[in-house]
């Protein structure tokens, strides 16, 4: 493990102090009332692109916006809003001032790393453009995801290629170099269950308790979530434990459910979705379900689980599959958070191929997917009141869609 040290203002700790007072003392249902950043009103989207698309709108990586229009669920034509080397992950601060922004390089700055940028999220006066304020080294390549604390002071972003995680802190939208990195030591050699897939480490998401007390980061290529312990004011995490989870997972992302105590693994290798007990007293992870997406006889390897949405009163889930290219539509029992299928066939379109992220606009009536090999965003009509989604989309241009925000 290699820790940086940083040099902490008497200013900077004062703040982060009072932000994790304020947080400690919140009941748990504020995370609830928080569950989407993106304000219920909002009008566009911010769409992070990938590798290998040039084009009109700005070179390989740039972020575009696209108007948004709630009522009647169309996209408006897109312009170009920042223009990066790369951006595979977007997160919104839980203010809603800031944006930042994991860049899946192999070189940075002349390091063999990936990057993290922070931009200033600016109005309709200016443009929608971003405002570019920090850039710095994550600590290996390919920087995959970023995810910031409640207090909007602690970032901390994964590197999938280098099997590496860093924490940063962020000063008004600033990013400062790491404060503390951990790199992963994966399966020992020849032990790996899927070694095609799992020849090393690769750190794939971070998440934050709903308590704000804890960190997480789910490691694909060891098929464990690594636990860590926070600490707002110096922008740090300790070790704390893990949760292995069974053999070929491949654990990519990782969301809390509204009440704060269950949280779903979307299992990568395999397509399952691994429900997960949280308790705030140690910030342990227990695996109560696994729950399969796939339909039966389906060839391994070659369709994968991606990504989770829930609604905020918690009564449904939907997870994406790659390969095969359905939203799967799930009940989720009040008592026990597990999940039940919708019906017969709970699976339906995504719209376009490969659905890299998707995410349920804030009125709950329309689900957008990033499709990322056909080129488009889709639009996917959905009953609030029943939680069923449409199987027809309409879908608009967009060059290699990796992840996608309300703002």
């Amino acid at each position: 493990m290699k820790t940086l040290s940083s040099r902490v203002s008497t200013r900077r700790a004062f703040l982060a102090r009072s932000a994790a007072a304020t947080l400690a003392a919140a009941p748990l249902a504020r995370y609830a009332s928080a569950f989407s950043h993106a304000p219920r009103n909002a009008t566009r989207i911010l769409v992070g692109t990938g590798k290998g698309t040039t084009g009109p709108l700005g070179p390989s990586g740039s972020i575009l916006t696209y108007p948004w229009d709630a009522a009647t669920g169309t996209l408006g034509a897109p312009v170009l809003a920042a223009s990066l080397p790369d951006s595979t992950w977007l997160e919104p601060s839980p203010d809603g001032k800031y944006l930042y922004v994991a860049s899946e390089l192999a070189q940075f700055q002349g390091q063999p790393t990936g990057a993290v940028s922070s931009f200033r999220l600016r109005d309709n006066k200016h443009g929608f453009q971003l405002q570019l304020l920090s850039q710095v080294n994550s600590v290996s390549a390919g920087t995959t995801q970023c995810a910031v604390d409640q207090t909007g002071h602690v970032v901390v972003a994964v590197d999938y290629g280098g099997g590496s995680v860093a924490s940063f802190a962020s000063n008004d939208g600033h990013l400062t170099s790491a404060t503390w990195s951990e790199h992963y030591d994966g399966y020992p050699a020849g032990k790996a269950p899927v070694p095609s897939r799992q020849e090393s480490a690769h750190a794939h998401f971070a998440s934050f308790s709903p308590d704000n007390k804890y960190a997480f980061v789910n490691d694909l290529g060891w098929d464990r979530i690594h636990t860590y312990r926070l600490n707002v004011v110096d922008a740090q995490i300790t070790p704390s434990g893990q949760c292995n989870l069974h053999p070929g997972a491949g654990p990519r992302t990782l969301h809390f459910h509204p009440n704060g105590h269950i949280a779903y693994c979307m299992d990568e290798i395999d397509s399952t979705v691994t429900v997960l007990r949280y308790d705030p007293s140690w910030g342990s992870l227990t695996p109560i379900q696994v729950f399969p997406l796939l339909p039966p006889n389906s060839a391994p390897l070659t369709s994968t689980g991606c990504d989770t949405v829930l609604t905020r009163d918690g009564r449904f889930a939907y997870f994406a599959n790659r390969g095969n290219n359905f939203l799967f539509s799930c009940h989720i029992d009040p008592a026990t958070g597990k999940l039940t299928a919708f019906d017969s066939d709970p699976r339906s379109t995504t719209g376009g191929k490969t659905p890299r992220n998707f995410r349920l606009d804030p009125t709950e009536r329309w689900i957008l997917v990033a499709n990322q090999d056909s080129d488009q965003l889709s639009v996917i009509a959905r009953d609030p009141a029943t939680g069923r989604l449409a199987n027809t989309a309409h879908s608009v241009p967009c060059p290699r869609p990796m992840c996608i925000v309300f703002a």
